[in-house]
Parts: structure tokens; C-alpha cells; sequence
């Protein structure tokens, strides 16, 4: 989470706002959803909102219900969870710590077309659209490796799954965080290719997981309004609202954090790199990825030896692909 915290800005106007408690949001987040459009450059129209990212996740793949899935790992743990209640089979790609977990387009298209995916596209059973029957789920930039992918190679993995019948699931939570997210947003993508959808939330970039604010972009009306249609009204409260309607316009505070973030990356890095009982892997996002060279030393080791001096790190072991050598900084 960004450690500016909330927005001073944003905290002074909630405070004079309160009284919105005491009122019903617009059921369509129709202010909402164009304070977005404004920030992102995605029509109003291909915008849902949503109880966090989270929420979305979760719409998307019981809207989607796919056959099989492919995750790119190691990966962010709820992918695996909602997969599993819809009775997915997932596959889980794996980026390689060799290559510095930087993905391989031709091999993981490989893997999608031989390895996994069949080339039907069937309507699932009960439902009113026709469903896209397999998945595949990426986090840009990925937590926790930190690599991402850029708009070139999602260009050329769109148009293969759209070929064969897959819908893409890219989340960015972490996107705002890097050093141009113009080179890696598929936002943009969402106006030329219906298989695609994108998640953001305002959790980490704007310091808020607590306002359950999140938001998707897709370009396939069928699948907005299927989502739509099954989804909660007033899944959003009135103050995630109209915080919604003014943080993304926060100039001053957006612009604090970036520089914050890419002065405190680069320090990092420079400072970590030249350890040599690290190995420490490239970063575009507010945290680093690094491994740990010396035997004797483990992940919750490191972590228990960091939060006795005040600093939270995160023990990597439980994900998908890492070890007890891997935290996140």
C-alpha cells in the first residue's frame, strides 16, 4: 500500500461529505464511473464498478465459467480460490526465475494452443450469452515477481486467444506504480478486442483497500452486461463513491507518489544489487522481488529477523513456483 497513505486532500473532503451516509448511491455510478473514463481514457460505457477488485475477479470468472483456466504464476492466491468454486480446471503457467520471471510470449502461446486449450468454443450451459469456455489470468506488473508484460506482447497474445476462443483476465492493481504504465496498461487494448478485460482498484496506488473501490474496462458489451445483471446493487457505499468522483483528479497527489515510488525503487535496487548474498530480480512496481543466496538463511527467517526492526517484508514461500529462498521487499 502506498505509504503516503490517504490523500489530504481526500481526507478533508470526506470529512465535510458525511452526510451522503445517509442517502443510497446511484445505482448506476454514473459520476463514478465518468471520473474514471477521465482518468483512464476508457469510454464510461465499457466501465463496471465493483466491492474492490476482488468483487470483479469474481464476477468475471463465474460470468466467464470457464473449462480450463491458465494463470501465470506464481500469482495472487484468490485467482486459484475463485477458479476452484466455479470448478475450473487451472493450469498454472510458470515465469521463469532464470529469466528473471520477464514472460516468454512464444513458449506460453505453446503452452496455450498445444499443452491446454482446445479450440471449441461451446455456450455453457444456462447461460444467456455465449461464453468464452477457457481463461487466461495475468497480473500486470505481477505480484510478487514484479515483471510485466508490455502492450506489444499483449497485442500478440490477444489476438491468439481471441483465435481460440479465450477471454483475458489482466489485473493491474500495480500498474499505476510503474515507471510508464502507457507501455504496459491494456486499457487501451479493451477498445479493440472483446476478449479482454482489465481490473484495477484503488487498494494500493491511492492507500484506500479499506473504501472497497475497484473497477473493471471491457470492450464486450455481452460480458458487461452479464456481469451487470448478476451483480449486487450498491455493491459500493456512498463514500467510496464520491471519493471515486474526486481522488483520480488528484494531480498533486498522484504525481507525489510516482516520484516517491521511482526514487525509493531505484534506491533500493542500487542498495540490494550490491549485496552479494541477494540475488535481486528487476522491478517496475512499488516492491522488489529477491532471493536468497545464503544457505543457512530462510524466507521466515529474514521476515521474523525484519518485523523485530519495524519492517514488514513479505515471506514468499506459499506462492505458486517460489521457495523458502524468496521475499518480497
Amino acid at each position: 500500500v502506498n505509504p503516503l497513505g490517504l490523500s489530504p486532500f481526500l481526507k478533508d473532503y470526506l470529512a465535510g461529505h458525511l452526510d451522503v451516509l445517509c442517502a443510497y448511491p446511484d445505482r448506476n455510478y454514473t459520476a463514478l464511473r465518468r471520473a474514471i473514463s477521465a482518468y483512464t481514457g476508457a469510454p464510461a460505457e465499457h466501465i463496471l464498478v465493483g466491492n474492490g477488485s476482488t468483487e470483479l475477479i469474481s464476477a468475471g470468472i463465474q460470468a466467464v465459467h470457464p473449462k480450463d483456466a491458465v494463470v501465470l504464476g506464481p500469482a495472487y492466491s484468490e485467482y486459484e480460490r475463485e477458479l476452484s468454486l466455479v470448478g475450473s480446471r487451472m493450469h498454472y503457467y510458470d515465469l521463469k526465475a532464470s529469466e528473471d520471471f520477464h514472460l516468454d510470449v512464444e513458449d506460453l502461446e505453446k503452452f496455450i494452443t498445444e499443452d491446454i486449450f482446445s479450440h471449441d468454443t461451446d455456450t455453457i450451459p444456462g447461460k444467456s450469452i455465449p461464453c468464452l469456455p477457457q481463461l487466461l489470468v495475468l497480473c500486470n506488473p505481477n505480484n510478487p515477481t514484479s515483471s510485466a508484460i508490455t502492450t506489444e506482447q499483449m497485442k500478440r497474445l490477444l489476438s491468439l486467444c481471441k483465435r481460440n476462443g479465450i477471454l483475458v483476465m489482466a489485473d493491474e492493481t500495480y500498474a499505476e506504480f510503474a515507471p510508464d504504465d502507457r507501455k504496459i496498461s491494456s486499457i487501451p487494448l479493451t477498445n479493440n478486442y472483446n476478449n479482454l478485460i482489465v481490473l484495477r482498484g484503488i487498494s494500493k496506488f491511492f492507500a484506500a483497500p479499506g473504501l472497497r473501490l475497484g473497477y473493471a474496462v471491457t470492450g464486450n458489451p455481452d460480458l458487461l452486461k452479464y456481469i451487470n445483471t448478476k451483480k449486487n446493487p450498491w455493491t459500493i457505499n456512498s463514500l467510496a463513491e464520491i471519493a471515486g468522483c474526486i481522488m483520480f483528479s488528484d494531480k498533486e497527489y498522484i504525481e507525489k507518489t510516482r516520484t516517491l515510488i521511482t526514487t525509493e525503487r531505484e534506491r533500493l535496487l542500487s542498495l540490494l544489487s550490491s549485496w552479494d548474498t541477494v540475488k535481486v530480480y528487476p522491478s517496475c512496481t512499488n516492491f522488489i522481488l529477491m532471493k536468497i543466496l545464503k544457505e543457512d538463511v530462510t524466507s521466515d527467517m529474514l521476515f521474523d529477523c525484519c518485523i523485530r526492526r519495524g519492517l514488514m517484508i513479505r515471506d514468499c514461500s506459499t506462492f505458486p513456483f517460489l521457495d523458502s529462498s524468496y521475499v518480497r521487499f
